[in-house]
């Protein structure tokens, strides 16, 4: 700051403010700028919001290796863009997260679902109930326990009643005409009255007042001291939504964009600061479905986050695809800094369209960016490494949830990454069939090709009574009619369209093996624990205690594939095991896989 005017001046490295994108470009691309990037790329602070701003750490990173050829020569590509896009990184408090980790959710969307934590008119009445009605209740029992109670005496309990029936509305339980409450309540008036009970009310009073007692004890005995200090308890804990309110405070100052390297200070207990800025008592324990919200964003390897079962389904492990692209992509670098930069421009990618300015192959293919394919020289061989993130991403879904199989959002990731890989046979994601014409997708049949050169003759044909043979000339063929048909035919809907038709639907399924067998032949994927283990897990997937018909039929159908590629002793260790299992079912799942029981076991057997 200047003494004499109060002007503030940037920090050693930091552009003045209100430069232009042009500006900005070469500022950075001066000794200073260059040394400020330089800072960046070794400390990981900074921030990579869309992939163009990684533009200039590339230059940065290529004039530290020593190739300022190639870093003149990318600024040169870059500098006609300057005046319209920002090729600069923002800085950052914290550095980006590490090049292997990924997250379901951001702390933003996390913040948003605290946000939306509104009171639960349930837990408000029962507040209501414990604090506000279950009190008078004691005072209006307690005064017909009274021998000595007056009218007068009455007459005031039942002005009070009044005024609580008007303040508090939540809890309407004390409106119950047939009520205990009630009771004591409508004798009282009769007694204010000066009116005699009825020997049926009197009787119904009697009834009323003894139940009372029995149930929570006489008003001022230990008996009820010590529940109404219980219930005293559980009415004095915090509402759920204020402890999300406490959390919320915590992530304020976080990056939205990212996930959470730690949560355990996120969803710690309330401290004695915190307390004293809201009201709560310190030490107050964060609930667990709070807790839940934000563990959901915790940045952290895929195993790690599987193993904590913060990845639930296969359908969320879709969700994350594109992150594993991006940092398994980023192992491919030998640099670290780089290995980092790569990773961060690959999830900036994530939900984004590029600049109007770029090519279509820019819009198809990131390593195409101008930047991204300066430094690519050191990187590994794009194609082998699109090739081993197939082989992960595929190996990481088998594994992890071999009952479920490939969702479609999973499928169109890996079909982005077969492009990249080079594969012969793409990935056929749904609908399967043209909606006007009826024909199979040529993915599809490109899927059953597969499906049949891997699969004839095995306990997956036997089981689901496929002709293989038929599929592969129809495959051959190129027939797509004619593969609508057979679909058609095996689900007993001669004429029903494949591309609606759910049943029919099924049966593509079943024939491509829903694209497990493009994974196995042309991604050579293997799960880790083997085929007999996805074998085991599909079975226990099956007749799980959430399994349905539906999905205990999908896990079937994954059981089946799994066994298929298991040898001969494999086939029948899992074959025993699966005895021993079903011998210990719920009468109701054993009646629903009895019969594809026997039928495996028929399969199984056949030489």
């Amino acid at each position: 700051m200047d003494e004499n005017t109060g002007k503030q001046f940037p920090a050693p490295g930091l552009p003045s403010p209100g430069l232009s994108t042009a500006g900005l470009f070469d500022h950075y691309l001066t000794d200073e700028g260059l040394a400020r990037l330089w800072s960046m790329l070794d400390s990981g602070r900074y921030e990579v919001l869309a992939p163009e701003e990684a533009a200039l750490l590339c230059v940065a990173w290529l004039v530290r290796a020593g190739e300022s050829g190639a870093a003149a020569a990318l600024v040169e590509e870059l500098r006609p863009f300057t005046g319209e896009v920002r090729f600069t990184p923002q800085p950052a408090e914290r550095p980006v997260p590490d090049a292997g980790a990924v997250h379901v959710r951001t702390v933003g969307e996390v913040a948003g679902a605290l946000r939306r934590r509104t009171p639960r008119p349930g837990i408000e009445a029962q507040h209501e109930a414990l604090t506000v009605w279950r009190p008078f209740e004691d005072e209006l029992l307690d005064h017909w326990l009274r021998a000595g109670a007056d009218a007068e005496e009455g007459a005031a309990l039942l002005a009070r009643y009044r005024r609580l029936a008007a303040a508090h509305t939540r809890c309407t339980k004390h409106l119950d005409p047939k009520s205990n409450p009630a009771v004591l309540r409508r004798a009282l008036e009769e007694r204010v009255a000066g009116r005699e009970l009825s020997p049926r009310l009197a009787g119904l009073l009697r009834h009323a007042v003894a139940s009372m007692v029995a149930k929570r004890g006489r008003p001022g005995s230990a008996e009820h001291a010590r529940l109404r200090r219980a219930q005293a308890r559980q009415a004095d804990r915090p509402a759920h939504e204020a402890l999300a309110a406490v959390v919320l405070r915590r992530l304020a100052p976080l990056d939205v964009s990212r996930g959470l390297e730690d949560v355990g200070p996120l969803i710690g207990p309330v401290t004695a600061e915190e307390a004293e800025e809201c009201g709560l008592p310190a030490g107050t324990v964060v609930p667990a479905s709070v807790r839940a919200t934000v563990t959901a964003a915790r940045s952290a390897p895929l195993d790690t986050l599987l193993e904590h079962g913060l990845i639930p389904s296969a359908e969320v492990l879709g969700e994350v695809a594109e992150q594993l692209i991006a940092t398994h992509t980023a192992r491919g670098y030998a640099d670290a800094s780089l290995r980092t930069l790569i990773a961060a421009t690959y999830r900036a990618r994530r939900g984004r369209r590029y600049p109007l300015w770029w090519s279509p192959e820019h819009h198809a293919r990131i390593t195409e960016l101008p930047w991204v394919r300066a430094v690519a020289p050191w990187a590994a061989d794009p194609v082998e490494e699109a090739r081993s993130t197939l082989r992960m991403l595929g190996e990481a879904c088998v594994r992890a949830f071999p009952g479920t199989g490939l969702p479609n959002l999973h499928v169109r990731a890996l079909s982005g990454l077969a492009q990249l890989a080079e594969l012969p046979v793409p990935f056929a994601a749904e609908p399967l069939a043209d909606a006007y014409s009826g024909m199979a997708d040529p993915a599809v049949l490109a899927a059953a090709r597969t499906a049949a050169g891997l699969l004839r003759g095995t306990v997956y044909e036997r089981c689901h009574g496929i002709d293989y043979a038929a599929v592969q000339e129809l495959a051959d063929a190129q027939d797509r009619y004619g593969f609508a048909r057979l679909c058609a035919e095996r689900a007993g809907r001669p004429g029903q369209p494949l591309a609606s038709d759910p049943a029919v639907m099924e049966q593509a399924r079943i024939l491509t093996t829903s694209n497990l067998a493009t994974l196995v032949v042309h991604a050579g994927v293997v799960p880790r624990g083997g085929w007999d283990g996805s074998a085991r897990g599909a079975f226990a997937a099956a007749t799980g205690p959430a399994a349905t018909a539906k999905s205990t039929a999908r896990a079937w159908r994954q059981l089946l594939f799994h066994l298929a590629l298991c040898d001969a002793d494999e086939q029948a260790r899992v074959l025993t095991w699966i005895d021993a299992r079903a011998a210990r079912l719920p009468a109701r799942t054993a009646a629903r896989i009895a019969l594809p029981l026997i039928d495996l076991r028929l399969a199984v057997a056949v030489p």
